[in-house]
């Protein structure tokens, strides 16, 4: 039911690759502000909270319960009205479970989030991430 589910997405706007896998309990708030490249998979109770765009890179890892979250209140005015920022995970990214993703970041290429992250501020490409905020430990090195 994976490529059902993709094609329901397409048709509601969605820019989604080849082999993506997105799991039956993923929710996506507006299909037409999301991009997903190749090889990707999106895990169970994900939400995509898309009132702005979400880029997601090929070869990426969304674990489950995960939560991107474009959209925040501008608190310095009195009505608190609606933001919306964009969020980048570059190619080969990997959030663990039950990371928060905070509106307007970017997660560079390669880079891997701990589980019960969150990430309040952009991080570097190549790098192993913790933390509440998120900070880097070290280098990610990938083996052949």
């Amino acid at each position: 039911m994976y490529r059902w589910r993709v094609f329901l997405l397409k048709i509601f706007g969605a820019k989604i690759g080849k082999n993506v896998i997105i799991r039956p309990t993923v929710r996506v708030t507006y299909p037409w502000n999301l991009t997903i490249g190749d090889y990707s998979w999106i895990g169970d109770d994900v939400v995509l909270y898309t009132l702005g765009e979400i880029e997601i890179g090929a070869n990426a890892v969304v674990s489950q319960k995960s939560y991107l979250c474009t959209g925040s209140h501008d608190y310095n005015k009195v009505d608190f009205p609606i933001l919306a920022k964009k969020i980048v995970l570059e190619d080969e990214c990997w959030l663990a479970t039950d990371v928060y993703v905070a509106p307007g970041i970017t997660i560079g290429q390669g880079t891997v989030v701990g589980a019960r992250s969150s990430v309040f501020k952009d991080l570097p490409p190549g790098k192993v991430c913790i933390g509440n905020p998120a900070v880097v430990i070290k280098d990610r090195l990938v083996e052949d």
